[in-house]
């Protein structure tokens, strides 16, 4: 009998295949839904602080609470990732990020907006500190630094 290969041994020793290339795609377009929900926002502020009758100041600290929930994010879902693995940890985030990008267009106000961005920010930040390390254990040693540092 002989004894089995560790799994990074075989990745190490392989090309990259078409699963793992689709996998390191995916993850780089979920990262890239940060940038989607943050342009998307920022477009959508003029409008939202018209219909509302908030200054932009008040709004943009609304606005920001994404950042908070991103920070909060990536250090909790980070360590769940450790734990229950970043499939598990990718797909909660995911989860959690569309629910809150969904429920910002019910927002009535500047408290429940707040408590929306924080929600979305928790899934990107998650996605975020999940995803690459995700990503780049489907590549090969060999092609490891090059590669994954165009993944961010």
């Amino acid at each position: 009998m002989t004894p089995s290969k560790d799994p990074r041994e075989t990745i190490d020793n392989s090309p990259m295949s078409r699963a793992q290339i689709a996998v390191v795609g995916i993850m780089v377009m979920l990262c890239a839904l940060d940038g989607f929900d943050m342009l998307s926002i920022s477009f959508a502020a003029p409008g939202i602080a018209e219909e509302w009758g908030v200054n932009r100041a008040a709004l943009g600290l609304v606005l920001s609470m994404e950042l908070l929930g991103m920070a909060i994010g990536s250090i909790a879902v980070g360590n769940m990732a450790d734990r229950c693995g970043r499939r598990t940890a990718i797909l909660v985030c995911l989860a959690g990020m569309a629910i809150g990008m969904s429920m910002v267009a019910t927002a009535g106000g500047l408290v429940s907006l707040s408590v929306w961005r924080i929600v979305t920010g928790i899934g990107i930040g998650g996605i975020l500190a999940s995803g690459k390390p995700g990503a780049a254990g489907l590549w090969p040693a060999r092609k490891a630094r090059p590669d994954s540092e165009l993944y961010f």
